[in-house]
């Protein structure tokens, strides 16, 4: 279910020195803290979802369900954001959800 986007491998070819740093970072702050794998998928799913940020939430949904999120948690995060957000947003952030988890 690794579905890289195309157009992130394009990206990594074309600026690798700069993709590398970007996956660097990304790793160093993944362990900069206690929180687990799951924990943290569904905290990048929680804020890409706030910050509407469709690929993002694409993303996160298939590294969520890679560590084990069941889609039962994965749906509670876009239910959770609801006071937050508003009605709209968390229904474009539930689809967006459901694009992922429907294929699978």
């Amino acid at each position: 279910m690794s579905q890289i986007p195309k157009r992130y491998l394009k990206f990594k070819e074309d600026y690798s020195d700069v993709a590398a740093a970007y996956e660097s970072m990304g790793d160093a702050v993944h362990n900069a803290g206690p929180l687990n794998e799951k924990t943290r998928a569904l905290i990048k799913l929680a804020i890409s979802t706030g910050a509407q940020l469709e690929g993002a939430v694409h993303s996160h949904v298939r590294k969520a369900i890679n560590v084990g999120a069941s889609k039962e948690e994965i749906r509670q995060v876009a239910l959770l954001a609801l006071p937050t957000i508003g009605l709209p947003s968390m229904m474009a952030a539930l689809s967006w959800i459901d694009d992922i988890i429907e294929v699978n």
